[in-house]
C-alpha cells in the first residue's frame, strides 16, 4: 500500500472516530487548545468538580474535535463513575487496560496535555468553548444532511420539513440550561408573587369556567400538565372543549388566550361543528335531522361569527408523535402567544419507537407532554382513557385506573376523573335517562401537586355536548 493510501486510510478511520465530515474546502470549528485545556483540568482538579460541571453543561466525548481528546475524556467519565481518583498515572493503566494508550499516545501524551496549563481556575470556560464549537459542528453535519435530503426528498413535504424542524430542535436541547438556584435568588421572587397574589395582581392562570374547579384549582398554571380522564363517551372532549372555550370567550371581563387544540380522533371541522353547537345550546341532531329552525341556524352562525374572531387553532393529525405535537405547539406559540394546550387524547399519540412495549411509549408520551408544558411555560390538558377496573367493581375511578403506564400519574400536576354515577342510591343520577337529557356527572380531583383533591358535581347536557355548573 502506498504511503498517500496509508494517509487517506488513516484520515477515514479518524473521521468515522469523530462521527463528522470534514469540509473539502474548510476545517470545521473547533478549539484544540480549549479541549487541552479542559482536559488538564481535570487532570489537575483530580476530576470531581471539574467533571461534575462539564456534565451538567452536558459536555460528552463527542463534544472533542481531536479523536485522542474524545479516548481520554471517555476515560475520565468512567473513572468518575466508578469513583476512583484521577490522575495522569491512574488515567494511563485504565487506558492500557482497554487497549487505547498507544491511540492517544502513550504516557508521554497525556503529560503533554496536562501541562498545558499551571491551574483549573478556567475549566468553565473551557467547557464552555468546547461545548459551543460542537453544537456548531453539529450545525453543520444537520445542515449538510438537510441539503442532501432535499435532492433525494422522496416523502411528503410536510413530513420532511417536520423531520428537519425536530434535528434542529434536538441541537437546540443541548444547550445549556440553568441549573439548580439559591433560596436567596428565589425568596425574593417568591415574597413578590405572593404579595402580587395577595392584590390580585399576579396572573391565577386560564380558568376552566366552573366555579367550584376553579375555587380548588384557582385556574390552570403555566407548565402545568393536566390530565382528564375517564371511560369512552362520558364526555372527556366535550369538557375539554369547554375549557377551550372559557379560555378564548371568558367570562367577567377577563382576558382571553390563545388555544392550541390536539385533535387525533376528531377532523377539526368535526371538533368546531361541536363547539358551535355547544356555543349556541342547539342540539345537532335538529341539523343533521333537517328539523333546525331559523332561530337555531342564526344562533349557529352567530357561534360561529364570535369563534372567527379568537385566536384558537385544532390541529387533527391522526399520526401525530409526541415529538410532532411539541414541534407544532412551539411554532405557533413563537408566532402567537398561547395560553392552553389540550390534546384529545394521549393513547392515540405514535410512538418514537414503535419497536418499544407501549407501556414504555406512553411514559415516554407523558413525559413528552410535561416536558412541552415546562417549555412553553402553558398549561396543558390531556385527555386519557381509563381501564375497565372501575366499571367492573362499580366503583369512583382512582389514579391506579389511568390506561397503560403510571407514569402519567407520576408526570400530571393535576389530575381530573370524569365519573357517571350508576346506583342511584349513591347519586340522584337516573340510569333510564335518555341520551340528551340532562345528566349529573362527578368530576374526581384525584391529585393536585399544588393544592386540595375532592369531587365536583357537573351537571352535563348531552345534546349540547356541553357541561354547565351544578345548580344544587
Amino acid at each position: 500500500m502506498s504511503v498517500e493510501s496509508k494517509s487517506k486510510n488513516r484520515d477515514s478511520k479518524l473521521n468515522k472516530r469523530s462521527n463528522l465530515k470534514i469540509d473539502n474546502t474548510r476545517v470545521q470549528p473547533h478549539n484544540l487548545e480549549a479541549e487541552e485545556g479542559l482536559l488538564a483540568a481535570c487532570l489537575i482538579d483530580g476530576g470531581r468538580d471539574v467533571i461534575t460541571d462539564c456534565i451538567e453543561k452536558k459536555v460528552t466525548p463527542d463534544c472533542f474535535f481531536k479523536p485522542s481528546h474524545q479516548i481520554i475524556y471517555e476515560a475520565l467519565l468512567e473513572l468518575y463513575q466508578i469513583g476512583n481518583p484521577i490522575d495522569e498515572i491512574l488515567l494511563f493503566e485504565h487506558l492500557k487496560k482497554t487497549g487505547q494508550d498507544e491511540e492517544i499516545g502513550g504516557i508521554s501524551g497525556i503529560y503533554a496535555i496536562q501541562n498545558r496549563i499551571q491551574t483549573a481556575v478556567h475549566a468553565r470556560y473551557f467547557a464552555k468553548i468546547v461545548h459551543e464549537k460542537y453544537l456548531l459542528r453539529r450545525m453543520i453535519r444537520t445542515s449538510r444532511e438537510t441539503i442532501d435530503a432535499c435532492y433525494e426528498q422522496q416523502e411528503d413535504i410536510e413530513t420532511f420539513v417536520e423531520r428537519i424542524e425536530q434535528s434542529v430542535f434536538e441541537i437546540s436541547q443541548d444547550r445549556v440550561t440553568e441549573g439548580a438556584q439559591s433560596i436567596r435568588d428565589t425568596v425574593d421572587k417568591a415574597v413578590g408573587d405572593i404579595k402580587d397574589l395577595r392584590d390580585n395582581k399576579l396572573s391565577q392562570g386560564v380558568f376552566s369556567g366552573f366555579k367550584d374547579l376553579d375555587g380548588l384549582t384557582y385556574g390552570f398554571h403555566p407548565g402545568e400538565m393536566i390530565v382528564v380522564a375517564a371511560r369512552p363517551s362520558v364526555g372527556k372532549t366535550s369538557l375539554a372543549m369547554n375549557f377551550a372555550e372559557h379560555a378564548i370567550l371568558p367570562n367577567g371581563g377577563r382576558e382571553s388566550a390563545g388555544v392550541l387544540v390536539f385533535s387525533l380522533e376528531m377532523t377539526s371541522a368535526q371538533l368546531t361543528t361541536r363547539l358551535m353547537c355547544s356555543r349556541s345550546r342547539v342540539d345537532l341532531r335538529r341539523i343533521r335531522d333537517r328539523v333546525a329552525s331559523t332561530k337555531d341556524i342564526g344562533a349557529i352562525m352567530q357561534a360561529g361569527m364570535e369563534l372567527k374572531e379568537t385566536a384558537l387553532w385544532i390541529d387533527d393529525d391522526s399520526n401525530a408523535s409526541i415529538l410532532d405535537i411539541r414541534a407544532k405547539a412551539r411554532r405557533i406559540h413563537t408566532k402567537n402567544k398561547l395560553g392552553l394546550v389540550i390534546i384529545d387524547y394521549l393513547q392515540l399519540i405514535r410512538g418514537a419507537d414503535p419497536r418499544v412495549v407501549r407501556e414504555q411509549q406512553i411514559a415516554d408520551i407523558s413525559r413528552g407532554v410535561k416536558s412541552m408544558a415546562k417549555e412553553l411555560n402553558v398549561p396543558v390538558v390531556v385527555l386519557s382513557q381509563l381501564n375497565r377496573e372501575s366499571e367492573r367493581e362499580n366503583r369512583n375511578p382512582r389514579l391506579s385506573d389511568l390506561r397503560e403506564s403510571g407514569s402519567i400519574e407520576q408526570d400530571a400536576d393535576v389530575v381530573l376523573m370524569l365519573h357517571r354515577p350508576k346506583n342511584k342510591e349513591e347519586d340522584d343520577f337516573d340510569p333510564s335517562a335518555q341520551p340528551g337529557e340532562v345528566e349529573h356527572i362527578k368530576l374526581i380531583v384525584a391529585k393536585q401537586r399544588n393544592g386540595p383533591v375532592g369531587e365536583i358535581d357537573l351537571t352535563f347536557m348531552r345534546r349540547y355536548t356541553r357541561y354547565e355548573n351544578f345548580q344544587r
